[in-house]
Formats: C-alpha cells, structure tokens, sequence
C-alpha cells in the first residue's frame, strides 16, 4: 500500500501506476503472442513436412501392393508351369 504525505503526489503515483500496469500487461501480451505465433509457424511446419511423408509413405505402398500383386501372378505362373512339366512326366513314365 502506498503511504505518502503529499496527495498530489500519491495521487500521480497512483496514476502513473495504472498506466505503466496496462502497459506491462499490453507488452506481455504482445510477447504471448509472438510466442503463440513462433509455436504456431512450427506446427504448421511440421504439419506440412508429415503431410509430405505420408503422401510419400502412400505413394511407396502403393508401388509395393502393386509389385507384390505382379510377384503373386509370376509365382503361379510359374507353379502352373511346374505342375504342367509334372503331370507331362507323369504321362511320359506311365506310357
């Protein structure tokens, strides 16, 4: 609490207080939002940077599904042909 002998004096420190308290308050405020706005650019950042992987991620498992599907079809392919070469051995011994 303030004590002063002269009221014009407390009158002006008084005044001066809830203007620099304002002031303060205006300042930190200021300083929160550039730091909001700091933290906010980042994650934007990193938002666009995930995106960038996942779409990537994406496009990679697509072109393994794909591969793997081309894999399938070759090995029964193949299978087909060796069960085709068994069976014609087969013919062949008991003829």
């Amino acid at each position: 609490m303030l004590m002063c002998e002269n009221s014009v004096y407390c009158l002006t420190v008084l005044a001066l207080q809830t203007i620099v308290d304002p002031m303060d308050s205006l300042e930190q405020t200021g300083k929160d939002l550039a730091r909001l706005e700091q933290q906010l650019q980042l994650l934007l950042e990193q938002t666009r940077k995930l995106r960038e992987e996942n779409s990537s991620l994406q496009d990679r498992q697509e072109s393994l599904v794909a591969e793997r599907a081309a894999l399938v079809a070759k090995n029964e392919e193949a299978r087909s042909k060796v069960e085709a070469m068994i069976n014609r051995l087969k013919a062949l011994e008991q003829s």
